[in-house]
């Protein structure tokens, strides 16, 4: 688990209720929480700094053929999980605790909770009991895997599309 006082990362930059860090092992940045967070708590609000036609390694996708980079950057470091602590409600532009983050969690969110088809699959280490392995975006997950996590609205309505295609 990442520590406040690991010695295994150096500060990138700290934005008062939370601050990157670099893994110096792996060289992958991570979000820690500076201070403890409620479940429900907004963690942050963000914005589109730029909005994309195709999905890229940080965009969050909001239509089919909308993906945005959001601001503040800072975000783009919270990390997957398979249990995460954190969603981006890409329609409010906030992120929200989905549980009790203690000072000093890495901060994470479930990448196919909005994205439907990722720019590129990783395979996920995150460790938790449920770790689905191979990470590739939620059009590639059964419903009843999806409806064990909270979901944007266009992940939500591409699901009930698929459903509707299913039927048909």
């Amino acid at each position: 688990m990442i520590t406040l006082t690991n010695p295994g990362y150096r500060l990138i930059s700290d934005h008062g209720f939370a601050e990157v860090r670099l893994n110096l092992t792996n060289k992958q940045k991570t979000l820690v929480a500076l201070r403890p967070f409620r479940a429900g708590e907004l963690f942050s609000t963000f914005s589109a700094k730029k909005i994309l036609s195709e999905p890229n390694y940080l965009s969050f996708q909001i239509t089919t053929h909308k993906h945005i980079m959001i601001d503040p950057e800072f975000l783009q470091c919270i990390n997957h999980s398979c249990n995460p602590n954190t969603f981006f409600d890409t329609h409010a532009m906030r992120v929200i605790t989905l549980r009790p983050v203690k000072r000093g969690e890495e901060l994470t969110w479930f990448y196919p909770s909005a994205e439907w088809e990722m720019a590129q699959s990783f395979q996920c280490f995150c460790g938790s009991p449920n770790c689905l392995g191979e990470i590739k975006g939620a059009a590639y997950l059964a419903k009843s895997v999806l409806n064990q996590y909270k979901l944007t609205r266009f992940i939500q309505q591409q699901l009930h599309d698929r459903s509707n295609e299913e039927r048909a």
